[in-house]
């Protein structure tokens, strides 16, 4: 006998790794404003191995927000592997990953989801230098330096004409999610420019949104060390790219502990 899946209009996707003290306020904002809106929405965590309390906080934070579900990763593999679980666990007809710091607000969703509801894009990606872009504050040189020669270096041999891969805000219709993350690749922070990368080959409309965004002075991105770990995952997407290894992957079963 086959189960029926319940209709969702939307889902979000948060990664969190050892999130314990940031991520509560981000779930009770996203849970305040969806519930509002006329529509069927999940959230989902996908925690990468925590090991702090993460996964207790989200377990009792669901007994108030049912519309809250818990997906496991074990042992920690990357933000890259965590959306990807996520992506292909989520029911929704749009899905939305987002950081579990909370600095994109969830009221930036409409402008987010307009071009997937206009059937001009299947994807949709926020932007902090695409017009109509906001911050409430100044950021960090280093982190403006970093992802300024991320974008020189890197993106424009991959995705050219994109300002902003690496903002944690991105919608995917379902169809495109299922697709470009059932043969994505990179575990660590370089996934985004393989699945954009992908999409393009792919054939899907990708826009680009300015969005409104605060800058958490808990980032934990390391300038040198993540930009060298960038480097070497965008020269492996190249070569798989070349080599047509995405073309030989059909699928990637899903691994989740509930």
């Amino acid at each position: 006998m086959s189960t029926l899946v319940p209709f969702i209009d939307l889902s979000i996707i948060v990664p969190a790794y050892n999130e314990e003290l940031r991520i509560t306020p981000t779930l009770a904002r996203l849970h305040g404003y969806l519930s509002a809106q006329p529509l069927r929405y999940e959230i989902l965590v996908v925690d990468d191995g925590s090991r702090d309390g993460t996964c207790a906080l989200i377990e009792k934070t669901a007994e108030t927000m049912p519309n809250l579900r818990l997906v496991r990763q074990m042992p920690n593999r990357g933000k890259g592997a965590a959306v990807r679980l996520g992506m292909l666990a989520a029911r929704g007809q749009i899905r939305v990953m987002c950081d579990a710091d909370g600095s994109m607000p969830p009221e930036q969703l409409p402008a987010l989801l307009a071009p997937i509801h206009a059937c001009t894009a299947a994807v949709s990606i926020g932007s902090r230098y695409a017009p109509g872009a906001k911050t409430d504050v100044k950021q960090p040189m280093y982190r403006v330096l970093w992802s300024r020669l991320a974008n020189k270096v890197i993106q424009r041999s991959l995705v050219p004409g994109v300002r902003d891969t690496q903002c944690g805000f991105k919608a995917f219709t379902a169809e495109a999610a299922r697709d470009l993350f059932s043969v994505a690749r990179i575990d660590g922070w370089a996934f985004d420019l393989e699945i954009l990368a992908l999409a393009k080959r792919r054939g899907y409309g990708v826009t680009e949104i300015g969005v409104e965004w605060s800058d958490d002075g808990r980032s934990r991105v390391n300038p040198l060390v993540d930009m060298w770990k960038v480097v070497r995952e965008a020269v492996t997407i190249r070569r798989n790219l070349r080599h047509g290894v995405y073309d030989q992957i059909h699928a990637l079963p899903a691994r989740a502990a509930a």
